[in-house]
């Protein structure tokens, strides 16, 4: 989600990060064989700019969702899931303090919540979240107008609205666009991040070939209110096709939302249920996929799926 981006660049920066993070792993060469060899094909699924005014499918244009109470309200939520998230674990008493402040301000008591008064709420609520210790810039974003612009995807995703003149709904669409990635034979390992983590999700369940390892990064998959209500199908479960799930997430990655996925996604038939592994980088952002491909924890275990899958 976020800006437009260039799916080539995209896809270069996150090899390049894997490769680091095998390096400490203590699989470079392997990475090197399979990333620079060509011994895996690797795919972007890219999708940002149906999200832009005025995106086209097949040359058909479609206007973006206009934000309305609506909306508003359910960027509240997404907002109220992230801090709720973690007042539960918070690093120290001033974290503590400044989310339980940033809560009361997304949802004061007493407090009529027409239209107006519910758009100043989350502007507030937003705002307030950038004076929260550690958390200064989670996301990249450069204000809180950034961010609300940035979450809004993820409600324009879940919507399941804003339908073409061939009927596909703009969640169809970013779907089909990841879709065409996936082998549809052979196995394919899938890593997504973020809201892709939602749209993979949802795709590998119309998958049927094998996804031996599906990895997730900074997945708000978990978010009690939000998301995991609005994810489809349900009840929420493991995809049938996925035979491994390694969820990671960072305490100070915002975006992140029920970080022990498997007390809320059900297992497969084959049993196979998310295992969710916390991971700690340095520096103020900690969201992007590349902070977490760089991770060996992270690099690890993806390297030697995409080996055996070569083996196989």
């Amino acid at each position: 989600m976020g800006k437009p981006r260039e799916a080539k660049t995209e896809l270069e920066e996150w090899r390049a990060a894997l490769i680091v993070g095998a390096r400490a792993a203590g699989h470079y060469r392997k990475a090197a064989e399979l990333l620079d060899g060509g011994a895996v094909d690797t795919h972007f699924a890219y999708y940002s700019d149906l999200f832009l005014p005025g995106a086209a499918l097949d040359n058909e244009a479609v206007a973006p969702a206009p934000v309305g109470p609506d909306e508003d309200e359910g960027l509240r939520e997404l907002l109220l899931d992230m801090v709720d998230e973690h007042i539960e674990t918070p690093r120290d008493d001033r974290q503590a303090q400044a989310l339980r402040v940033t809560r009361n301000k997304l949802a004061p008591t007493g407090e009529e919540q027409g239209p107006g008064s519910l758009a100043r709420q989350v502007l507030v609520g937003a705002n307030a979240l950038f004076a929260v210790p550690y958390l200064r810039t989670f996301g990249g974003w450069i204000s809180a107008g950034a961010m609300k612009r940035d979450l809004h995807q993820v409600r324009r995703y879940l919507a399941r609205k804003e339908t073409d003149k061939a009927g596909l709904s703009l969640d169809q669409r970013i779907r089909a666009r990841v879709a065409r990635e996936l082998d549809l034979e052979g196995p394919t390992v899938v890593v997504a991040h973020s809201l892709g983590t939602v749209v993979a999700f949802e795709t590998l369940h119309a998958h049927t070939a094998h996804v031996p390892l599906f990895v997730t990064l900074g997945s708000p998959l978990g978010m009690r209110t939000a998301v995991r209500p609005r994810v489809r199908p349900q009840p929420v479960r493991t995809p049938e096709p996925v035979g491994r799930w390694l969820n990671f997430w960072d305490r100070d990655d915002f975006v992140t939302g029920g970080t022990e996925l498997a007390l809320c996604i059900a297992s497969n038939g084959a049993s196979v249920a998310p295992v969710s592994t916390r991971v700690d980088s340095d520096g103020l952002n900690v969201h992007p996929a590349v902070r977490y491909l760089a991770q060996p924890a992270v690099a690890g275990p993806l390297i030697e799926a995409l080996d055996a899958a070569t083996v196989a």
